[in-house]
């Protein structure tokens, strides 16, 4: 059976992570998040998956390849040109455009299929739900969700009648102008028919474009509301739920990696602490080659990535440190997110760690920090909420 990933994003909402990393190379507790939308679809019997591609597309195409590592076979359909130079430019054309431009390639869609976003953590029975699709006769079908209001205009809003049939569909509409608490997940299940309503050559949206005008058009078009595990990744904040989630056993579907070698505390190859010299509640996961020194504190939910450095009488709590950070001596990071040289507290704000000339704070863990007067501790102090040695 045949799917898509949606990749070609950007992920603008998910900044600074995504200036580097696509955001279906998201990794939660060191495995990227489309990792485990392959694992879901082989398991329903879902093995040949095309993924369109465009901002940071190698980076995609490098780790999954060809899928035969994931038990599945996997194409990629690049959104963008290639420079004079040989560089790829990406240049997204809409999730709808995107599942255009393979079927006017050659014909892929020849039966019933599934389109999923590449950027959430889901556990859902596919099986059922196209099974539910088909005895609808539906063309397209929605797996939908109930959110409190105050958080539909992230998502495409969904209203339908008593059998399910979707007479509107609003796209990130305000919190005043929604007409339901029903919304999309991002996961779609078509007919090759769909194609019919979906112009080539433009760029097309799914929520935007496509589905409005199969309500305008009176086609067989469902939601189908599902009770399933599902964590959306399109904001940092969400991603800050999702590692917090998994590392407190909210997340059923993710399994901790690495060894527990304490109550709630985990921990990857070759990990340096001398657990009777450090303060550690769980849960926490550090990741392999990382170095807790002696006195310092941390405090779960906390995820350390591998070769990171704790020094010394430094505090981690409640926050994510991606891998090849170091954490100087004396400092307290609380409610926060470092990845590279940006710090991102829980509501997505972030610091450029560089620019601010706060290299000695938060660096390659492989670099000793330069020098630092008492004037520039307490600086840095007060703008990231840290206490100076």
């Amino acid at each position: 059976m045949k799917a898509m990933i949606l990749a070609a994003g950007k992920g603008t909402r998910v900044r600074p992570i995504t200036y580097t990393t696509p955001k279906p190379m998201i990794p939660i507790l060191q495995k990227p998040v489309m990792e485990f939308l392959l694992e879901l679809l082989r398991q329903h019997g879902f093995d040949q998956i095309m993924v369109n591609v465009s901002h940071l597309a190698e980076e995609i195409e490098s780790y999954f390849r060809d899928g035969q590592r994931f038990g599945v076979e996997i194409g990629y359909s690049f959104e963008g040109s290639i420079d004079n130079n040989g560089k790829l430019v990406g240049k997204a054309i809409g999730s709808a455009g995107g599942m255009r431009k393979i079927q006017d390639f050659k014909t892929f869609f020849d039966d019933t299929f599934i389109v999923m976003c590449g950027d959430a953590l889901i556990d859902l029975d596919l099986t059922a739900a196209v099974k539910w699709h088909r005895e609808k006769g539906s063309i397209a079908t929605i797996v939908t969700k109930t959110v409190p209001r105050e958080e539909v205009s992230s998502y495409g809003i969904v209203v339908t009648d008593d059998d399910g049939r979707i007479k509107e569909f609003q796209e990130k509409p305000t919190v005043e102008e929604a007409k339901s608490t029903n919304i999309s997940t991002g996961i779609y299940i078509f007919e090759p028919e769909i194609f019919e309503h979906i112009p080539s050559g433009v760029e097309y949206d799914i929520g935007g474009d496509l589905f409005p005008k199969l309500v305008e058009m009176g086609a067989p078009f469902y939601a189908q509301a599902m009770d399933f595990e599902w964590v959306d990744i399109g904001k940092v904040p969400d991603y800050w739920r999702a590692i917090r989630g998994v590392l407190s056993g909210e997340i059923k579907n993710v399994q901790i990696p690495g060894n527990q070698v304490k109550e709630g505390i985990y921990t990857g190859l070759n990990v340096s602490v001398n657990w009777d010299k450090v303060d550690i509640t769980g849960p926490v996961y550090i990741g392999a080659m990382t170095k807790i020194e002696d006195g310092a504190k941390i405090v779960g939910p906390v995820y350390i990535g591998p070769s990171c450095c704790v020094c010394s009488g430094a505090t981690v709590e409640n926050s994510v440190i991606f891998e090849y950070s170091r954490l100087g001596p004396g400092v307290m990071l609380v409610d926060k997110l470092v990845y590279g040289r940006y710090c991102v507290d829980k509501t997505g704000a972030s610091i450029d760690v560089q620019a601010a000339s706060l290299d000695w704070l938060i660096t390659d863990a492989r670099q000793a920090p330069p020098a630092h007067n008492p004037a520039e501790r307490q600086a840095i102090a007060e703008l990231l909420e840290t206490k100076p040695s």
